[in-house]
């Protein structure tokens, strides 16, 4: 797979995600896919699983926008790409959270994906403040002064 069609597939792999349509979901998976959220998660195996994986967990229309790009393409069929995935309050609202991601796929002659790992990372300030209204509610809820 080129680089050209590496960000193809990536280009599809945003439009699945916004349309949650099955059928771009599943075409972009071998049907023996793994595919992985995180690293040291157990993968969902196979194009049934991950379509399902997908369907059962959306994201509110229009809360989510995301690009990503080739990094490297590795003489033995690895290929990295890196961007960011940002989630919003509303649609067209302020910016809840964002994740700078890595992903780290191999694919098949037939140009689908076999195997998908994601390496993620939070952004700082938004994790922060996240965990400022726990943390202000938690005290709250507990009748203890806020800081």
């Amino acid at each position: 797979m080129t680089h050209e069609q590496f960000q193809d597939w990536l280009n599809r792999y945003v439009e699945a995600w916004k349309t949650y349509d099955s059928a771009q979901i599943g075409a972009l998976f071998s049907a023996e896919a793994e595919y992985r959220y995180h690293p040291q998660d157990e993968p969902e195996r196979g194009r049934d699983a991950i379509l399902a994986a997908w369907l059962e967990n959306r994201d509110d229309p229009g809360t989510y926008d995301a690009k990503y790009h080739p990094l490297a393409i590795d003489a033995d069929g690895t290929h990295v790409a890196s961007g960011w995935s940002r989630y919003f309050e509303t649609p067209g609202g302020d910016m809840r959270d964002e994740y700078w991601n890595i992903y780290v796929c191999r694919f098949n002659d037939a140009g689908e994906c076999t195997s998908f790992i994601e390496y993620w990372i939070q952004n700082r300030q938004l994790r922060k403040r996240a965990i400022d209204e726990i943390v202000r509610k938690r005290r709250a809820e507990a009748g203890q002064p806020q800081a």
